[in-house]
This record gives C-alpha cells, structure tokens and sequence, in this order.
C-alpha cells in the first residue's frame, strides 16, 4: 500500500474468529480511560500532582481551562500523556508552586481535579507506564459469549497488533498523505492534500469550497471554507494573493501541525509493516531489531533459535520502523521490507530532515505490545471490556479484533 491509498482496513490477527459487531462510544461514560503513572508523588516537593478527571475535551483544552483559573502559562503545567476528547479519562498533570489544597476538588466545564499531592519533579511527556480502559460496545452479536474469551486468549498470548490505526490520519484521513507531499517538497500536492476531497467532508458549504478549489476559483473557496478550519483559511489566502506561492503559502500552517501530517506518515509506513508480518507477529527474524519490554533497549537479533523463548514470554517482540534521518535500522528480511515501503514512495532516510525545526529522527516501536489484565461482562447486547495496554498504544487495537468493525 502506499499513502495514496486512504483505505485503513488492515488484517486482523483473530481473523479466524468472527466479530461480535457492535459499537462505541454512544456515550462518553462508554469509554474511560484512566492513566497508569510511572511513579507515585512522594508527599513534598515544590510541584502539585493534579489527577485530573476531563470529560469531552483533550488534556490540551483541560490545560487550558486550569492555566486560565489559577492564572499561569500553559506551558507551566506538566502532563505525561495525551489524551483525546472523546470518553471520560483520568491523567495527572503538575503545576509549580502552588498549594495542592487550594485546587483540591475543583470543578471546571468539562473537567474536575480529584486529588491533589506534592512532588519534587515537573511531570515530563512519558511518565507513565500505560492506560487503563473500560469500555463499553452496545450491539453486540448473540454468539459474543464465546467469540469475546477466545479473542482475548489470542491477543493474551501471542500479543495485540500495535497499530496506529485511522485515529492517526485527521479529520479527512489525509494527514499521512500531506506529510509525503511534504517529504517530496511537492508543495502543490501538500496544498491539495491539505484542501482535501468533498467526498470526505459533510458540510454542504464546507465541500463546496473544496469544490472551488478543484475548479481553480480560490477567493470563492477562502469565502466558502468554514472559519474553524484555520489552517485551510491561511493557505487559501496567500494564494489569492499569490497563486504561484507555493511554498510560500504552505509555510503558513502552524510548525505543530506540519509535524503532525510527518507524524501521520511514520505512521502509516510503521503499520505497513505491522501489517506485512501480521501472521508471525510473535516469532523474530534474523536481523531483527528486538524490543526489550522491560525498558524500551533494542538489540539486533543474529541468533533467532537463542532469542525465541524470550519473545515466547513476552519478554522481547521484533520492532518496526518510525521513519527519520537518524532511526536504527534492522538487517536482512526486515532490512527488505522497511525499504521496500520507502523505495515505493521515492523517499530516503535523509529526507525527514526538513529543517527549519522539521527534523524527525525516528525510532522503533515494537510490533506488538501485551494485553494486561483483561476482562469482560456481557448482558443482552451490551459487552463491557477492561484491560490495560503500555504507553503509546491504542484501545481500538483491541477492540476492532474483537468486533471486527474497523
């Protein structure tokens, strides 16, 4: 597959089973998430440790609301992870300097501190150990009694898939295509990737701006495209201004954004990958770049017959490609398919060094991670999961093994 191709349906590693069907988040009481954190605050210290509990806005709204209340910088506050807007989820978050007591119990729209503790530390991206989810699929086939255990005794013992998964690709799906223009410097194509397709949106004025665009009328596509969409509106203006600006007009967009559509491809060319070995996602390969769970260490894998107990105990698992200009790269077959992926899109190693603040180093990421602590309840047509996955990892890996959905 290359980014050209905005279909997301991967396999499944439960493809021998069947789905129960069903669906998610009716309501943000269906999805919680709470966070599992590194480490406990030690009682003193000069920062508070704030367990936020958000419902319906991101961790970076929640930020924004609390900074605005105890009147700090939004940068000020520490969080170890993100978290999105839908569901009801629990994170810890750190402000220096002010008295844990004072916020204790707070209630703002959308959020509430729940407890309040000191540490010595500002909590720093990456704190944590994992999330814990409760879920809840309305739905649900009649035969989901047996087909929910025998997922989950699969994904238990041989691992959950860690992909990505279409949460990655915006809005439009289309994020990953924009950071491949990106990559290329084809700036006209980043431009109408970025604009989108009206098939993509719902919005009647919406899709017809993109129309305009298409059609090469831009001052009736900047009239037409909704406020909200910010980025879109800014390009659109400097083309007006300059039609032949393109990179001019590219450069409008938010450098945070810019690396969201690279992030969006790293993505897409590491589930690729996921994909492509999904049958033996707990065996190795020599040449191997193995992940060690305990601590995030890789090693090159030379001897497969000596590594294979610790992959079978979940120890290790072979890892997969975050493209950038300095990411480690694996040996033999695995070497074959990270540069196939490239080759197909004509994109180098070296060319996720934009500069001007747009280097992307890569790294790797394990191709699968471990399902903990799983459980389920069914009643009638209601299926209530709950497990626990490492950072970085995504509850609808689980979920559409089991519903086979998405």
């Amino acid at each position: 597959m290359t980014p050209e191709n905005t279909t997301f349906a991967r396999p499944y590693l439960t493809a021998a089973l069947p789905g129960t069907g069903g669906a998610i988040k009716e309501s943000c009481d269906d999805f919680r998430v709470e966070e599992i954190p590194s480490y406990q605050p030690c009682g003193s210290g000069d920062h508070a440790y704030l367990t936020v509990e958000k419902r319906g806005i991101t961790t970076l709204e929640a930020i924004r609301r609390i900074a605005r209340h105890v009147n700090i910088a939004e940068r000020a506050i520490g969080y170890a992870g993100m978290k999105d807007a839908a569901g009801v989820t629990r994170q810890t978050i750190s402000i220096e300097h002010i008295k844990p007591e004072t916020v204790l119990g707070l209630e703002l729209d959308g959020l509430k501190i729940v407890s309040a503790a000191r540490h010595t530390n500002k909590l720093k991206l990456g704190h944590l150990k994992g999330n814990r989810f409760r879920i809840v699929i309305r739905g649900i086939a009649a035969n989901a009694v047996e087909i929910v255990p025998a997922a989950l005794e699969i994904l238990e013992q041989r691992g959950v898939p860690n992909y990505f998964g279409y949460q990655r690709y915006g809005a439009q799906g289309n994020s990953h295509l924009i950071g491949a223009a990106m990559l290329r410097r084809d700036w006209q194509g980043a431009i109408d990737r970025l604009i989108g397709e009206p098939t993509a949106v719902r919005d009647d004025q919406w899709r017809a701006g993109i129309e305009a665009y298409q059609r090469g009328d831009l001052p009736q596509a900047l009239e037409l495209f909704p406020r909200h969409c910010r980025s879109e509106r800014e390009v659109l203006q400097r083309l007006v201004a300059r039609p032949d600006g393109l990179e001019r007009a590219f450069a409008a967009i938010h450098p945070r954004l810019k690396k969201l559509y690279l992030s969006a491809l790293q993505s897409w060319f590491f589930d690729q990958v996921v994909e492509q070995r999904i049958e033996q996602i707990d065996a190795l390969l020599p040449g191997d770049l193995a992940w060690k769970h305990v601590n995030g260490a890789c090693f090159l894998v030379e001897d497969v017959e000596s590594e294979t107990e610790r992959a079978s105990t979940f120890e290790i698992s072979a890892t997969g490609p975050i493209f950038g200009c300095k990411m480690k790269q694996p040996a033999g077959k695995p070497l074959e398919i990270e540069q196939h992926i490239l080759d197909n899109e004509h994109i180098r190693p070296a060319d996720f060094d934009l500069g001007g603040g747009l280097r992307m180093e890569g790294e790797r990421r394990p191709l699968r991670v471990p399902l903990e602590t799983p459980s389920f309840r069914i009643e009638a047509d209601r299926l209530e999961l709950e497990f626990s996955l490492p950072k970085g990892s995504y509850a609808t890996s689980v979920i559409r093994e089991i519903t086979k959905t998405f």
